[in-house]
C-alpha cells in the first residue's frame, strides 16, 4: 500500500470516528463545564494551537482583512452557532437521537441552495428528501427518542437553528475569500468561533458561582479530546481529504457519524437503543444517500 493511500485511509477513519465520537465527548464535557464556555474555550484552545502549528510550518504571511472577516463569518456560523446550539441541546436530547437529526443536514442545504440560489435539486433529491422526512417523523415520535418533557422542544429548536448556520456557513464558505491556507483559515474560524462563544458565556454569567473543583475528571478528559481530536486532528484530516479525493467520497462521514454516535451513546453512556429508532435511522440515512448522490 502506497504512503498517499495510507494517509487517505487514515484521514478517512479520523473523519468517521472522532466526529461521531464528538457528540458523547460534547455530552459528557458540559457534564461539569458551562455549554457556551466549554465550547468557546474548546475552540479558541484549538484555534491557537493550529495557527501556531501553521507559523511553525513557515507560513509567516497574514491574511488580508477580507479574509479575516471572511472567516469570522464562517467560524460563527458553523461553530459559534452550528455547533454551539447542537451542543446547547444535547442537555435535553440524547446524543443518539442528536446525531441522527443532524444527519438530516444534507436536505436542509439542498433546500436552501434551492431558495437562495435558485439552484432546482433533481427528482432523485426530492425523493431522498421523502424517504428522509419519513425517517426523521419515524425518529421524533418516540417519546424515549427525545428524552420526553417540555424540554425536548427546546432541544430541537436548538438542534434546527444549528443545521440551518451550519448550512448557510456551508454555502458561503464556498463563496468567500478565506486565503489558499486552508488550515489556517480553519484556525481563523475557530478563533473567533471561540472568542464569540466566550463572550456570550460571560455576558449571560454562565460562570456564576462555578469553581474548578466541580470540574470531572470526565469532563476533563472529554474536553482534552475535543480540542486536540474532535478540532485539530478531525479538521486537519478533512482538509487533507479535500485535497485528495472528491467532495462525494469526503462526505460520507455523514452516513458513518450517526452510527458510530448511537453505538456509543448506548454502550458508555446508556442510552436506550430501540428498534424503531435503528429503524428510522436506516430509513433517514437511506434518504440522505439519495440527496447526496443526485446529479442535476
Amino acid at each position: 500500500m502506497g504512503r498517499d493511500r495510507l494517509f487517505i485511509l487514515l484521514a478517512f477513519f479520523v473523519t468517521y470516528i472522532v466526529w461521531g465520537a464528538t457528540y458523547l465527548a460534547n455530552y459528557w464535557a458540559i457534564g461539569s463545564i458551562p455549554v457556551f464556555g466549554m465550547g468557546g474555550t474548546r475552540f479558541l484552545a484549538a484555534g491557537l494551537l493550529l495557527y501556531a502549528f501553521t507559523l511553525l510550518r513557515g507560513d509567516r504571511s497574514l491574511p488580508t482583512p477580507r479574509q479575516a472577516v471572511n472567516s469570522s463569518v464562517i467560524g460563527v456560523l458553523l461553530l459559534s452557532v452550528g455547533t454551539g446550539a447542537v451542543v446547547w441541546a444535547q442537555q435535553y436530547i440524547p446524543t443518539s437521537t442528536t446525531s441522527l437529526i443532524i444527519a438530516f443536514e444534507p436536505l436542509v442545504v439542498m433546500l436552501m441552495m434551492w431558495g437562495a440560489l435558485s439552484s432546482r435539486p433533481p427528482l432523485k433529491a426530492f425523493f431522498g428528501a421523502f424517504v428522509s422526512i419519513c425517517g426523521m417523523m419515524l425518529l421524533i415520535t418516540q417519546p424515549i427518542a427525545l428524552g420526553g418533557g417540555g424540554d425536548s422542544l427546546k432541544g430541537l429548536l436548538g438542534i434546527t437553528t444549528g443545521m440551518v448556520c451550519w448550512g448557510a456557513g456551508m454555502l458561503l464558505r464556498q463563496r468567500l475569500d478565506l486565503g489558499e491556507n486552508r488550515m489556517r483559515a480553519t484556525a481563523m474560524q475557530m478563533i473567533s468561533a471561540g472568542v464569540i462563544l466566550l463572550v456570550f458565556s460571560l455576558a449571560i454569567d454562565e460562570w456564576a458561582g462555578w469553581s474548578w473543583q466541580e470540574l470531572t475528571t470526565r469532563s476533563a478528559y472529554a474536553w482534552l479530546f475535543l480540542v486536540f481530536f474532535g478540532s485539530i486532528l478531525a479538521f486537519s484530516a478533512f482538509n487533507y481529504l479535500l485535497g485528495q479525493v472528491s467532495a462525494d467520497k469526503v462526505s460520507t462521514n455523514t452516513y458513518v457519524n450517526p452510527v458510530v454516535a448511537v453505538l456509543l451513546g448506548g454502550m458508555l453512556n446508556g442510552e436506550v437503543i430501540t428498534v424503531q429508532s435503528m429503524v428510522a435511522g436506516a430509513v433517514l440515512l437511506g434518504g440522505v444517500y439519495f440527496i447526496n448522490s443526485a446529479t442535476a
